[in-house]
């Protein structure tokens, strides 16, 4: 008789669990130790199967069916997820599913019911919300996301707390990432790639004007939306440039993605700038066209000093994919320059460049010196180019290279006609 109650299934409520409920299901039964992570994507594999063949059966049934669960322990689960569910109710918004999860949240899609708009919010992980630090620092991602609204990046809508819960609301973003493209060992075009770049190097100019870096620039916070659009997300390390005691409570720190991660944010300075982001946008295209990170290694640490020692250099992009413009190859160099003085100063400098080469032109600013590279950039030519084409542009950046060099010429024969002299004064 007992056998018989125990293969009873589960509350049909079981059946209509949302993706959110489902994860923390699949929380609750681990945290239990009432069945192993292999038993759980056993029956979910079962469930997707069955769903296959329109088959509709929860999670919690298919796991008494096949005795992983008893029914009382079923029983039980439902009751804690409804309470849960409960808990995760934001005012305002309709939880629909979980969307992913990351380092410090799980991201779900909802619905802003008073305007009927697909939103996502992201919700702090429960073991984090426990510590002040992270709560802060969750804080501060929403305020310093609500400081920028660009088409180029992911924009803030709402935030709080409620039960405990602390929550961000943002704009939901319908695409896969830059990573996705290369986890399926695809590599980007090299117009393609440059158009994505563009976009997100417009972005960098917006945080750059509003005073802020983002510190965290790689593939995976890179989304291509559906409709062609490319938006920068996940602002979690992002900080205001100008704030000196964050960056002082950093100091030391290395705070970034090591394959990505700009030379300084390793040797963790505190005078970290726009040029970081350069830095792994630089990295970022590499790996683009590419398909292979700039520098690689067993951990994160040899990576990280790589980054860093003036003594490796990256394999140019071009050497490894032949059908890669020269140009392209430059500016890339130019990006993730390891003394960031010979970086391009800021997002301007690597749009105008960009422009230069979406238009099957050559780079106008980089592989320049530190000076030579300011000069051009800031059109002091000796003329007013004020007004000029982006083709004069480059035109008069040939013509003041042309100088230099008819300058360094002419500096040389001098040299030599005055050593001449000096000889035959001497042999009288």
């Amino acid at each position: 008789m007992a056998t018989k109650t125990e293969s009873n299934p589960p509350a049909k409520d079981s059946k209509g669990l949302s993706s959110l409920n489902e994860f923390n299901l699949e929380k609750s039964i681990l945290r239990r130790g009432l069945a192993t992570p292999v038993e759980i994507e056993a029956c979910k594999a079962h469930k997707a199967k069955l769903a296959a063949k329109d088959e509709c059966k929860g999670l919690l049934e298919i796991m008494v069916e096949a005795k992983v669960l008893t029914r009382s322990q079923s029983v039980r689960l439902l009751k804690e997820i409804g309470e849960t569910a409960k808990k995760f109710e934001i005012p305002g918004y309709q939880v629909l599913e979980r969307l992913g999860k990351g380092s410090m949240g799980v991201v779900l899609k909802a619905r802003q019911t008073s305007v009927d708009r697909i939103v996502a919010v992201k919700i702090l992980l429960d073991a984090l919300a426990q510590n002040k630090e992270f709560i802060k620092r969750f804080d501060r991602e929403a305020k310093i996301a609500a400081k920028l609204s660009h088409n180029n990046v992911v924009n803030a809508i709402d935030a709080g707390e409620v039960n405990g819960h602390h929550y961000f609301v943002m704009e939901y973003v319908e695409g896969g990432t830059i990573k996705d493209t290369l986890d399926k060992k695809n590599v980007f075009e090299e117009k393609a790639a440059l158009t994505i770049v563009m976009a997100v190097a417009e972005a960098l100019k917006h945080a750059h004007q509003r005073g802020l870096i983002h510190r965290d620039i790689k593939p995976e916070n890179v989304i291509l939306t559906k409709d062609g659009g490319v938006k920068l997300a996940d602002l979690g390390l992002a900080r205001l440039t100008a704030d000196e005691k964050w960056a002082m409570s950093e100091a030391g720190m290395a705070i970034g993605t090591p394959y990505y991660i700009s030379p300084e944010q390793v040797r963790g300075q505190v005078d970290v700038d726009i040029r970081a982001d350069i830095y792994s946008l630089g990295a970022t295209l590499y790996h683009m066209v590419t398909g292979r990170v700039p520098y690689d290694g067993e951990a994160a640490a040899e990576v990280m000093r790589k980054h860093v020692d003036k003594n490796t250099f990256i394999v140019p992009p071009d050497h490894i994919n032949t059908k890669l413009s020269s140009g392209l190859g430059v500016v890339v160099e130019t990006m993730m320059a390891k003394n960031r003085e010979n970086r391009y100063r800021n997002p301007d400098d690597l749009i105008l460049d960009l422009k230069c080469l979406l238009q099957d032109e050559s780079p106008m600013l980089a592989g320049q010196k530190p000076d030579d590279l300011a000069t051009l950039a800031e059109g002091d030519v000796g003329d007013d180019t004020r007004g000029a084409s982006e083709a004069q542009l480059i035109e008069i950046a040939g013509y003041v290279n042309g100088r230099q060099h008819m300058i360094l010429a002419l500096a040389a024969i001098l040299a030599l006609s005055v050593i001449t002299n000096l000889v035959m004064i001497t042999t009288r």
